[in-house]
């Protein structure tokens, strides 16, 4: 029953695309995001050399969407994200956000799909990790750097 109230709160993809959404406060992510939305995936999505998506949660005290690019690793159907925050020692805001509201939505390319949000397992998490090390090998450097254990993150599309 709980599931069924929280998916039906997410309503729709229109809910997550609004133009009013709150930019990243910083600001070559804010840049990045706007160019990613404004050509529809067609900028953005290759980012530096990495692959990237947008995630759209629902921010936890607010709840108004939130919208951020992340680099991803694709694992099947699957997306994976990790919540290294840099190897700061708290994790990053949507990550929280997804925590509280693990409905999401997600565009990757031009592509854009509603998802459900969650932790990997114990048991799931060191070969999700290392697919998403291979990614960005940076990853195992912000592990090091930090007594926080850094999150996986799976994210399935909803059907």
């Amino acid at each position: 029953m709980k599931l069924r109230k929280k998916m039906s709160d997410m309503q729709s993809m229109a809910e997550f695309e609004r133009d009013d959404m709150p930019e990243s406060p910083t600001g070559w992510v804010a840049k990045h995001v706007r160019a990613y939305v404004e050509s529809d995936g067609r900028e953005g999505h290759l980012f530096q050399g990495l692959t990237t998506l947008l995630l759209t949660t629902r921010g936890r005290k607010s709840g108004q969407p939130r919208r951020t690019a992340l680099i991803y690793a694709q694992d099947g159907d699957r997306y994976v994200l990790v919540g290294s925050n840099g190897g700061s020692s708290h994790h990053p805001a949507w990550y929280l956000n997804l925590i509280e509201h693990p409905e999401v939505a997600v565009q990757v390319g031009a592509d854009k799909l509603l998802a459900r949000a969650r932790t990997a397992t114990a048991q799931e998490k060191p070969a999700l990790w290392k697919l998403a090390a291979s990614a960005f090998p940076q990853y195992d450097t912000y592990q090091a750097t930090t007594d926080r254990e850094i999150p996986v993150v799976i994210i399935e599309r909803v059907s």
